[in-house]
C-alpha cells in the first residue's frame, strides 16, 4: 500500500556526514575508516513537552510514544488486531483471554519486558481511557501468572477487547516498565524507558524545540513486513529528530533549501511553493483525514447550562471554520456526523445550523432563555499549530455576535495541553472552551471516541456526568448487527447534539511534504518512523 500522492517526484540522493579524522594513529583504534549517521529531521505539527501517554490525548505526545514504547496487539492497515508484543487465545466463552510474550523484548535499560510491566501498564491505562474503562467494568482479574503470560478474564463477553486494544490512538496502551506504571493515572510520569524501536535521548530534549531519539540496537522487529500499525517496525535510520517551526513559511523554506526532511503538516496555501521542486513530495496522509471539533466545559459556568451549550453551537458555522482553517475546498468537507463522514456510523441528525451557516437568532434566544449574564467565557486559542490556529478567532467572533462575552486568551498548544486538564474556575487558570482534531478513525465509533465519555471526573476534558450517554454505549455493545449498531449510534448522535456533549465542526485533510529522498513511509493515519528510509 502507498500513500496517495499529489505528485510524482524524482529523487536525489541526500545524508549528513560525520567523518571521523584518518590519521596514521588510527591503526591503534583498527581500520580508522569515516562512518556515515542517517538522520531525519522533522518538522511535526506540534512542538513536544508533555511526554506521558495517559495523562493526555495529544497527538504530538502519542507519536512521541510510539517511538519509544510498544504495544501488545497492533491494527493492520485493514484495522484488524494483529500480535505486536504479544500473541494470544481466547476460550470458547469468549471470557478469559490469555496472552503470551514474544521472545526477545527488553526495555532500553537493560531489563528484560515482563507481563507484570503489561499488568501495571494496562492498568494504569485502563482508569484514563473510555475504551478500557468499559473493559473495566466487566473484568473480574487481570494477572500476569507468569513473566511471559497475561491472563485477563471477564464476567461478561466484550467482543470489541482486542480492537479496543489495539486502536491506534485517542490513548493507545503502551507498555512501560512497571515501576513507572504505578505512577498514578493523574500524575505525570518522570522515567522515559521504553521497549520500542526508538529511544529517547533525555540529555537532547529542549521542550517545545527539539526532541531527539536514536535507533534502539536491542529492539527485535516482529518478522511480519509493517503494515499500519501492525508488524515489524524495522528502524532503517541512525537518527530522528523533531525541530519546532511554529512558522509555517519557514518550515517550507527548510524543506526546499535542504535543511529538514519531513513537515507533518503544510497549509494548502503554501503548497504552490513546493509544486516546481522536483526533490520534494507532498501527499495525504490518510483518506478520511481529520474531524475538527469544539469543547465546553461542563464544570463552571456558563457551559454546566445546556441551553447556553446549544446556545453556542447555534452560532458556530462549519463552512466558516473550514474556509479560514484550510482555504482551499477541494481539502475539507462540511460534516455533521459525530462519528465522521464516510463511516459506518454517519449520520447527521441535529447538525443543520452547524452545516447552513449557523443560526444566530437562534443563539440570541437560547441565551437569553437561559438568562445568561454576560459572564467570560475563556476561549483557548493555541498560536503554533497549523491546524488549530483558525477555529478559536473565527468562533470566538461568531460567540460575541450571538451575545457572548468573550475572553480569548492566546497560547502555544502545548501550555493548552497541559491546562485542558485543569478544572479549577476560568479565573484561576481553568478555561471554558477549546478547539482541536481527532483523526476520522478515532472517533468512529462510541467505543473509541473520548469526547463520547460521560463518567464526570473520569472522563476527557470537560468532564460531562452523562449516564444516557453511557447507556447507549452499552446498548451499542449488545447490538448484534450493524444494522442495530447503527441505530444506537443515531441515537448518540442525536443526544449529543441535545446536550452538546462537543461540537463537530467539519472534516479536513492537510498535506504533509517530504524530500523525495525520504521513502517508504508508511500510509498510517499515525506519522511513525520505523521502515523508512533516507536515500
Amino acid at each position: 500500500m502507498t500513500l496517495q500522492s499529489f505528485r510524482s517526484k524524482g529523487a536525489t540522493r541526500v545524508r549528513s556526514l560525520m567523518a571521523g579524522a584518518l590519521m596514521a594513529s588510527t591503526a591503534l583504534a583498527g581500520a580508522g575508516a569515516a562512518w556515515a549517521e542517517t538522520t531525519i529531521t522533522a518538522v511535526m505539527h506540534s512542538g513536544l513537552r508533555v511526554l506521558d501517554p495517559v495523562i493526555t490525548t495529544a497527538h504530538i505526545t502519542r507519536n512521541h510514544a510510539y517511538m519509544i514504547y510498544d504495544v501488545l496487539v497492533a491494527v493492520d492497515g485493514e484495522f484488524k488486531p494483529q500480535p505486536q508484543m504479544a500473541d494470544w487465545t481466547v476460550s470458547d466463552d469468549g471470557l478469559v483471554y490469555t496472552f503470551t510474550l514474544r521472545d526477545g523484548l527488553k526495555f532500553h535499560d537493560g531489563t528484560p519486558v515482563t507481563m507484570a510491566d503489561a499488568e501495571a501498564s494496562l492498568k494504569r491505562w485502563a482508569t484514563k481511557d473510555s475504551g478500557g474503562q468499559i473493559i473495566m467494568d466487566k473484568t473480574a482479574s487481570l494477572t500476569a501468572t507468569d513473566d511471559k503470560t497475561l491472563v485477563w478474564t471477564l464476567n461478561e463477553p466484550f467482543a470489541p477487547l482486542l480492537d479496543t486494544l489495539g486502536k491506534q490512538s485517542a490513548l493507545p496502551p503502551f507498555i512501560m516498565p512497571a515501576r513507572v506504571a504505578a505512577t498514578p493515572a493523574d500524575t505525570a510520569i518522570t522515567e522515559h524507558v521504553g521497549s520500542g524501536p526508538f529511544r529517547f535521548v533525555e540529555a537532547e530534549f529542549q521542550p517545545g524545540v527539539s526532541v531527539t531519539y536514536i535507533k534502539n540496537e536491542d529492539y527485535v522487529p516482529r518478522a511480519e513486513p509493517a503494515d499500519n500499525m501492525a508488524g515489524g517496525k524495522v528502524v532503517n535510520v541512525d537518527k530522528v529528530v523533531w525541530s519546532t517551526m511554529p512558522d509555517a513559511s519557514t518550515a517550507i523554506n527548510a524543506l526546499l533549501g535542504n535543511e529538514i526532511d519531513y513537515i507533518e503538516s503544510v497549509q494548502v496555501d503554501l503548497l504552490p511553493l513546493l509544486e516546481g521542486d522536483p526533490d520534494v513530495v507532498f501527499e495525504k496522509r490518510e483518506p478520511l483525514g481529520y474531524q475538527t471539533i469544539g469543547r465546553m466545559n461542563f464544570k463552571h459556568p456558563p457551559f454546566d447550562n445546556v441551553k447556553v451549550r446549544q446556545a453556542a453551537m447555534k452560532a458556530l458555522d462549519q463552512q466558516a471554520i473550514l474556509a479560514a482553517l484550510v482555504g482551499n475546498p477541494d481539502y475539507y468537507s462540511i460534516c455533521g456526523a459525530i462519528f465522521g463522514c464516510g463511516t459506518p456510523l454517519a449520520d447527521t441528525s441535529g447538525s443543520e445550523s452547524l452545516t447552513s451557516g449557523g443560526d444566530l437568532e437562534a443563539a440570541k434566544a437560547l441565551l437569553a432563555e437561559a438568562g445568561y449574564d454576560g459572564t467570560p467565557i475563556v476561549l483557548m486559542a493555541p498560536t503554533d499549530v497549523v491546524a488549530l490556529a483558525a477555529q478559536p478567532v473565527v468562533a470566538s467572533q461568531a460567540l460575541r455576535n450571538a451575545g457572548f462575552n468573550v475572553d480569548m486568551q492566546p497560547m502555544d498548544w502545548q501550555t493548552l495541553v497541559t491546562r485542558r486538564a485543569s478544572q479549577n474556575a476560568p479565573a484561576d487558570g481553568g478555561w471554558n472552551i477549546f478547539f482541536t482534531n481527532w483523526l476520522v478513525p478515532e472517533i468512529s465509533s462510541p467505543l473509541v471516541s473520548p469526547m463520547l465519555n460521560g463518567r464526570g471526573d473520569s472522563a476527557w476534558f470537560g468532564w460531562p456526568d452523562d449516564a444516557v450517554v453511557e447507556g447507549l454505549k452499552a446498548d451499542f455493545i449488545a447490538a448484534k448487527t450493524l444494522e442495530e449498531q447503527q441505530a444506537v449510534a443515531k441515537k448518540i448522535q442525536m443526544h449529543n447534539m441535545e446536550q452538546v456533549l462537543y461540537v463537530p465542526v467539519g472534516q479536513y485533510a492537510l498535506p504533509q511534504a517530504r524530500r523525495a529522498t525520504i521513502t517508504d513511509m508508511l500510509p498510517s493515519p499515525v506519522p511513525v518512523f520505523w521502515n523508512v528510509k533516507k536515500e
